[in-house]
């Protein structure tokens, strides 16, 4: 189980449903990244998304998504820990101008991730800017947390049966 009273926080997404925190080690200065219930008692149907998401770690990567490690309580709620690759959410990256060939690479890097998941039988069903994690040097992008994978479902055939 993950400590994460030893973790700092950052809050990196808020909103009405879910918010997104980078915590950072106090001892070791690894990050990891935590999905919790922005309501302090969460309905059943949130918690059974949170554990959905928890339930696809096996078949995402670390090249692409952010992959969850655990399910574990903080701030007296389910929270969800993540492997953190770094970067910020898109949308914090929108609204300023971005440069062409920035622009190219992310789509490139976005559409990767997108075709890694689909492999894996996994129709993504909320790709928003606010789902995908970009480093902004590179243009470099994770499929991150929040409703992405929690309305995911699995597409029908041998993959996804």
């Amino acid at each position: 189980m993950i400590e994460l009273s030893t973790y700092s926080f950052e809050l990196l997404r808020h909103d009405k449903v879910l918010n997104l925190y980078r915590g950072r080690s106090e001892h070791s200065g690894a990050q990891i990244l935590v999905l919790l219930p922005a309501v302090e008692y969460p309905a059943a149907e949130m918690l059974k998304r949170l554990e959905h998401e928890y339930s696809l770690r096996e078949e995402l990567e670390s090249a692409w998504a952010a992959r969850p490690i655990a399910i574990t309580h903080h701030w007296n709620r389910t929270v969800l820990v993540l492997e953190d690759p770094g970067g910020v959410p898109l949308d914090q990256l929108l609204g300023q101008p971005l440069e062409i060939a920035f622009s190219l690479r992310l789509a490139v890097s976005a559409s990767r991730a997108i075709a890694h998941l689909h492999q894996r039988g996994i129709i993504h069903k909320d790709i928003k800017p606010a789902n995908v994690l970009v480093n902004p040097a590179t243009g470099r992008c994770w499929l991150t947390v929040g409703d992405r994978f929690a309305r995911s479902t699995r597409a029908p055939g041998p993959r996804g049966a």
